[in-house]
């Protein structure tokens, strides 16, 4: 058990990833609704972005850190069920206040879940940490691929009250985890036992993984920026209706799963930094013909790879994350998956306003441009044992 994964249980955290970031993808979905039937500009919408992920860059750093110290399991099902919550009553909401704080509080509970969803699938992973956590990753892709679809179909039948069946997805993963998560316990046991016995030597590679960081806000940066606009994109230059818009969008995460479970094994085999540099490279080449692709086969094909890419380079970056701070998992996940990725969606409205000023296909040449800074910056990371000769030690958290 120590050197395999633990299917049962990597399963159940892979569902209630998928449930989690399923409302993830229906907030971007929801935009070309919310300009149409609501009036609100691009910079406002964008703008809902910035709560969501405003709420996400605050909560997920601190719950990892509370949890180094602290076993803090039921915020699995209770970041799933709020997150539910605050999308489900957005479409009814009267006002733009109201949608803004709804949002706010769906990335509290989103940013709940990642945390300890990813410690978790770390434990139950054993030896092969990288496939494990592209495992628990994928279910998050596949959420987040299925949120457009699901808030495509559910709005153009019901309007705007399509968001409130949403509710039932969260609900079901809150249920679910309150049940089974208790019984992976003896999982942070064995890892802390583990842990006490090998790693005196295990020292926390700051500089590395502020490098990291700042290559996940800029990667960040971009994504939200392809989730936010790809849809507005073809509405405006391609002329598509707001339904086949947003269905782009799940043509754009089609290929995250692949592309997840496919770096998981690449990077327990060849390195996660390369993993990174080579996955960030393919989207530096064909996210520039995505965009001026007339032919939607073409762009549909385009679209799919650079999801696969794009999304298949996280795996790696969590687990290399967690391996320049061994001794602070929580808060290398809280700070990969929270901080770094929510202050990259924070500079979303500067998109929103560079897209009033100047159009969208303005907006997305400034995205071509984070991709590139970002396949840069990947150049720079250590790996991680290059990073432990390099570390200091640091004191590690109780446990």
């Amino acid at each position: 058990m120590s050197h395999g994964i633990h299917a049962r249980s990597i399963s159940v955290l892979s569902l209630g990833h998928f449930c989690n970031d399923i409302y993830q993808g229906v907030v971007p979905a929801l935009l070309p609704f919310l300009v149409v039937h609501k009036g609100l500009s691009y910079e406002a919408v964008a703008g809902l972005v910035f709560a969501f992920n405003l709420s996400s860059a605050i909560v997920q750093p601190l719950f990892g850190h509370l949890s180094d110290r602290k076993p803090m399991a039921w915020l699995l099902p209770a970041g799933v069920f709020t997150a539910g919550v605050g999308v489900a009553f957005t479409g009814i909401a009267p006002n733009y206040p109201t949608i803004f704080a709804l949002l706010l509080l769906s990335g509290i509970g989103v940013a709940a879940f990642h945390p300890e969803g990813s410690r978790y699938a770390n434990y139950v992973s054993g030896g092969r940490r990288a496939s494990g956590m592209s495992l628990f990753t994928v279910g998050g892709n596949l959420g987040f691929a299925l949120g457009p679809v699901l808030a495509t179909v559910l709005l153009s039948r019901f309007g705007m009250a399509g968001t409130l069946p949403t509710i039932a997805t969260g609900l079901f993963a809150a249920v679910l985890l309150a049940v089974e998560v208790p019984k992976m316990a003896h999982f942070r046991v064995v890892y802390t036992k583990r842990a006490a016995a090998s790693g005196s030597s295990q020292h926390d590679a700051w500089w590395p993984f502020v490098r990291l960081s700042f290559f996940l806000t800029v990667r960040a940066f971009a994504t939200f920026g392809l989730m936010t606009f790809v849809p507005l994109y073809e509405m405006k230059v391609h002329g598509l209706a707001p339904g086949p818009a947003g269905a782009m969008l799940s043509v754009l995460l089609a290929g995250s799963a692949a592309g997840t479970l496919a770096s998981g094994w690449l990077a327990d085999r060849f390195g996660r930094r390369a993993v990174l540099t080579t996955a960030m490279g393919i989207v530096v080449v064909l996210l520039p013909m995505f965009i001026v692709a007339t032919d939607m086969v073409q762009a549909s094909v385009l679209a799919v790879l650079i999801g696969a890419s794009l999304f298949g380079s996280m795996t790696a970056a969590v687990v290399l994350g967690q391996e320049y701070l061994p001794n602070r998992i929580g808060a290398a996940s809280g700070m990969t998956l929270g901080l770094s990725i929510s202050l990259g969606g924070l500079g979303v409205p500067v998109l929103g306003i560079i897209a009033d000023a100047r159009g969208l296909p303005t907006v997305m040449i400034a995205i071509v441009g984070l991709v590139v800074l970002a396949g840069l910056l990947t150049i720079s990371l250590p790996s991680p044992r290059a990073a432990q000769r390099l570390a200091t030690p640091s004191p590690a958290p109780a446990r």
